[in-house]
């Protein structure tokens, strides 16, 4: 009885199955962006789309732009936010005291209570 692969002759992470001589692939563009520290990015994007006006430099990580005269600045930290934080910007304190209400309300279904 054979062991290991359902498949004779495949393995996981294996290449396509197909040559790559018998495909073409889309046709792309060359596209460089410069970050505030000099560096230069070079993407290759597909030829029918337009370019992000950002993107972040594999190097030191901050935004670069598309104009290599005025690249955009260091990217802004944004404070660490808790859970709460975020609940608090999508609700009200109404939305959360008739929340609360609701769920006491289950609660008190549940043990028998009226």
């Amino acid at each position: 009885m054979p062991h290991g692969s359902a498949i004779r002759g495949t393995r996981v992470g294996s290449g396509p199955v197909r040559p790559t001589e018998r495909c073409d692939p889309a046709p792309r563009r060359p596209v460089t962006y410069w970050c505030a520290k000099g560096h230069s990015i070079e993407v290759l994007l597909a030829a029918e789309v337009a370019p992000p006006a950002t993107w972040d430099c594999p190097r030191c990580g901050q935004p670069g732009g598309l104009d290599q005269l005025n690249p955009p600045g260091p990217a802004r930290a944004e404070p660490y936010k808790s859970h709460l934080a975020y609940v608090k910007e999508r609700r009200s304190d109404a939305d959360g005291e008739a929340l609360l209400a609701e769920a006491l309300a289950a609660l008190r279904r549940r043990r028998g209570e009226f």
